[in-house]
Formats: C-alpha cells, sequence, structure tokens
C-alpha cells in the first residue's frame, strides 16, 4: 500500500455472467510495484438496467475492500463516462439505481478523500469479461 495521506489511484474493470455473478478487478500500485486484485460480487440480475448495476457493485466492492486493507484516500478509475457521471453529479438515478447508488455512496462515505473518475481499465475489463466468459461457459 502507500504511504499514510498519499492517494491511490485505483484502476477498476469488472465484469458479470446472465446468473449475476462478477468479478472486479482492481490495480493500484502498491509497494512492491503495481499490485492487481481479483474481487468476486454478485448482484441482482432482474434489475432494469444490469450494465450499469454491474458497474455500481463493482465500486462498492473494491471500495470496501480497500477501505479493509485500511486505505483512507483513493482515486477510482471507471471505464464508463456515463456511470462517472452519475455518482459525482449526485443527480436523480433511475429508479431502478437507487438501492446500488445509496450502498455506492455509503462504501465512498467511508474514505477521508474519495474521487471517481472516467479513463481507460480496458485490460481489466477484458480480464474480467474473459473469466466471466469461461465461468459461463464452464
Amino acid at each position: 500500500m502507500r504511504r499514510l495521506g498519499e492517494v491511490l489511484e485505483v484502476e477498476v474493470g469488472y465484469a458479470a455472467g446472465p446468473a449475476g455473478t462478477g468479478v472486479a478487478y482492481a490495480a493500484f500500485n502498491g509497494i512492491d510495484g503495481r499490485e492487481v486484485v481479483r474481487l468476486p460480487f454478485r448482484i441482482v440480475r432482474r434489475c432494469l438496467l444490469p450494465e450499469r448495476a454491474v458497474a455500481y457493485a463493482a465500486l462498492v466492492t473494491v471500495a470496501r475492500s480497500l477501505c479493509k486493507r485500511g486505505v483512507t484516500r483513493a482515486h477510482f478509475v471507471m471505464p464508463d463516462h456515463r456511470f462517472v457521471e452519475e455518482v459525482t453529479t449526485r443527480r436523480d438515478v433511475p429508479e431502478a439505481l437507487v438501492l446500488p447508488y445509496v450502498r455506492l455512496r455509503c462504501a465512498l462515505n467511508a474514505f477521508h478523500d474519495v474521487e471517481v473518475g472516467a479513463g481507460a481499465t480496458d485490460e481489466l475489463m477484458q480480464r474480467a469479461g474473459a473469466e466471466v466468459a469461461l465461468n459461463v461457459a464452464a
């Protein structure tokens, strides 16, 4: 991990299968170089906006994991610009995403300093997508 007080930049990639079982990958610079953490999660697939629900669940899972590791300041890099805009502008979210939004806000409020921004996380997205596809095929 980083020294106390430093902001940890965390790239996030994620995917979920048709049954709602998903995986998130979080990449950041640790003491010994780049560290990648794999975190499983699950969503309810009856959600009307499953792609966005997956993004919410992935970020909640990553944020909670980092808090447990003692991270207090983080900048999360997410691949979906629309998702980032939705969670950073605090505008009204569709009814189907209200509960995931509340869960996310609670997870992010555990940090002393937190930002969510958009950026490329292609490698992590591909890794998560491949793992989910293999699990679905099995």
